[in-house]
């Protein structure tokens, strides 16, 4: 099972993870790095505190194997990487600037549709930038 988790950047410049699915359960950190291990941490709390319980309660997504797969909140993403020029970059997309400022503050969230034109667009961009040569 794949559980998701959300990497925001908070205006204070630290890291925060969590996973949705686990109400309390999350990392925090100077660096991405940083939160990723306190939140790794965290699920070893958890499941320490399941082990000697028994109880699974909040903790159930974490039965069995599971992988974690690390997301960006997408005004978390450019808060992380904050020398993208919103507006050329949502102009180079093709989608409205206005609307790709107010995803960046978090204003408003993206749909899906949005989202993967937004994560196509930036590896389209960064597999451009990889056959740049000098």
């Amino acid at each position: 099972m794949k559980l998701k988790a959300i990497i925001e950047k908070g205006k204070d410049g630290f890291y925060s993870i969590y996973i949705p699915e686990i109400a309390g359960l999350f990392g925090s950190g100077e660096t991405e790095d940083e939160a990723k291990v306190n939140l790794c941490e965290a699920i070893e709390i958890a499941l320490d505190h399941v082990e000697e319980t028994g109880n699974w309660g909040d903790y159930s997504s974490l039965k069995g194997n599971y992988t974690i797969e690390y997301v960006y909140d997408l005004s978390g993403f450019f808060k992380a990487y904050d020398f993208f020029d919103v507006t050329a970059l949502a102009n180079r997309i093709g989608i409205n600037a206005s609307l790709m400022r107010r995803y960046k503050t978090g204003m408003k969230k993206a749909s899906v549709a949005q989202k993967a034109k937004i994560s196509d667009g930036i590896h389209g961009i960064a597999k451009q930038l990889s056959a740049v040569k000098f």
